[in-house]
């Protein structure tokens, strides 16, 4: 079914339109779910939270493309229980994946007093639009989808060294867009 009349069921308030979602784009959402929680149960859990989200923002925001507006919705309330249930434990592919960008943005607290939250999602949106469709494809499936390596290498048809190689390269560029437009030290 179409996005476009998946969210006329939405906006009909037809329970069918949960049902579509499900259908449509229940798998992928179940296995991104798996990739950062690394549990079963939980992801399920995050997929069913992510579509009662869904139904509850769905009238009145109208998402295009519907499929990001889910994704999103599943990697908040996943990164919202995997930060409740393993604040001790520090053993994630998720917790890898953002160690490596953590040079980039320093500490928190002082990127928050530094640059407004909306200004650094400006920036970043900024750097992933500077870089060719391989490279951004790269950085998104490490640092928001926290697909391993293997998995990127996989995907892009080259050697995982050669992935590691460009995330460096990536990381460093961010850090100097982000240091020269964004006043980090």
């Amino acid at each position: 079914m179409q996005d476009e009349r998946i969210l006329s069921l939405f906006f009909s308030r037809s329970e069918q339109a949960i049902h579509e979602v499900d259908q449509k784009y229940g798998d992928g959402l179940l296995r991104f779910a798996m990739r950062l929680l690394g549990n079963q149960q939980d992801a399920e859990e995050c997929v069913n939270d992510a579509y009662l989200g869904a139904w509850n923002t769905i009238p009145p925001a109208k998402p295009d493309p519907l499929a990001a507006y889910l994704y999103r919705l599943v990697r908040n309330l996943a990164c919202k229980r995997y930060h409740r249930e393993t604040a001790a434990r520090r053993d994630c592919r998720y917790t890898v994946a953002m160690q490596e960008l953590e040079s980039c943005l320093s500490a928190p607290d002082s990127v928050e007093d530094m640059v407004q939250v909306q200004e650094l999602t400006h920036l970043i949106e900024s750097f992933l639009e500077t870089l060719d469709i391989e490279n951004r494809v790269i950085f998104l499936r490490r640092y928001w989808f926290c697909d391993s390596y293997a998995e990127i290498a996989a995907r892009v048809g080259l050697r995982e060294k050669t992935v590691s190689v460009r995330l460096v390269r990536l990381r460093r560029k961010l850090k100097l867009i982000l240091q020269e437009k964004g006043g980090l030290e």
